[in-house]
């Protein structure tokens, strides 16, 4: 109960932010196409805390900034790097360490290591992860793994 109704208040919210408009009508159709989206994902058997990690809450607001600033010191990076007369591109592939005990722990250091700008992973395991880096200084940053730490606190604090 607690996914479905914190996935409710979830859409309404995103449905009344990109609307912009509070009309009796708008408000309706919001409400409605909440109720639709919940009765397919009941269908789809997808309510469940894998699929919406409301247990994370609060700490994962901090998570976030923290990996926003990572993604713009990486971006910064790759920009220097393209720009610069000889870019000292060192591709890389690396197996990191996965020490998250949940499913959505390993996903949620996946996606984080894809959206920092010059790594991408490219296959995930139970207790690893193999990324590509752009420069092999990008691939020793993931190995040294406070990234990986930061996620399992994320998670395990959740």
């Amino acid at each position: 109960m607690r996914q479905r109704v914190g996935l409710a208040i979830a859409l309404f919210t995103f449905w009344l932010l990109l609307s912009g408009h509070f009309t009796p009508f708008l408000v309706a159709a919001g409400i409605g196409s909440t109720v639709a989206v919940l009765a397919v994902c009941a269908r789809m058997r997808i309510l469940d805390s894998d699929g919406q990690p409301l247990h994370l809450g609060a700490r994962a607001v901090g998570y976030w900034l923290w990996l926003s600033w990572e993604m713009a010191k990486s971006a910064w990076d790759v920009t220097k790097l393209i720009l610069s007369p000889q870019p000292q591109i060192t591709p890389t592939l690396v197996k990191v360490r996965a020490t998250q005990s949940t499913e959505v722990g390993r996903v949620i250091y996946a996606n984080s290591i894809t959206l920092t700008p010059g790594t991408i992973s490219l296959e995930v395991e139970n207790t690893a992860i193999i990324v590509h880096a752009l420069t092999r200084e990008g691939a020793c940053s993931l190995e040294e793994g406070d990234m990986d730490r930061r996620v399992t606190r994320l998670e395990a604090n959740g």
